[in-house]
């Protein structure tokens, strides 16, 4: 099986885009990612997928925390110029909490402090413990099939 195979086939797994964020000294880092869930709620613990060649991956073992920031469906601009799909924001709109940038306006913004990490294939698996959440009204952005789009419930008829 070859590499695009793999992922156009897990293209078709709809998810949430996120906005992982740290900061190291008084920089703030930002990678748009979708590779994100919860693991455990006693304790809290979440996990995000970096992939090894990212510069991610050296700031989060920097800074030893990061926040995982769950996009609305007004951010889809926030997401591309963290992906580097579109031209570059003059000034991202960030707040802080627990000492980490979090993206205003996010639907949920979520502080983690690593807990462990584990080089899985060409990715790490980051395990944060749950600082502290901030959250926002709103709806999801979504991806599937790499397009973004807009959460809409169904009704069952």
């Amino acid at each position: 099986m070859d590499s695009r195979a793999f992922r156009n086939a897990m293209s078709c797994f709809a998810t949430g885009v996120t906005v992982i964020t740290t900061k190291v000294e008084e920089e703030t880092h930002g990678m748009t990612a979708n590779a994100f869930m919860s693991v455990s709620l006693e304790p809290k613990l979440i996990t995000v997928s970096i992939d090894n060649r990212a510069n991610m991956l050296t700031k989060i073992y920097q800074s030893e925390k990061f926040a995982v920031n769950v996009l609305a469906d007004t951010q889809q601009d926030i997401s591309m110029h963290f992906a580097n799909q579109a031209k570059k924001y003059e000034e991202v709109p960030f707040d802080i909490l627990k000492g980490v940038p979090i993206i205003q306006d996010a639907l949920v913004s979520v502080v983690c402090e690593v807990d462990r990490a584990f080089e899985v294939g060409d990715h790490t698996l980051f395990i944060g413990k749950v600082e502290a959440i901030h959250s926002n009204n709103g709806n999801p952005l979504t991806f599937y099939k790499g397009q973004y789009g807009k959460y809409e419930p169904a009704e069952y008829v």
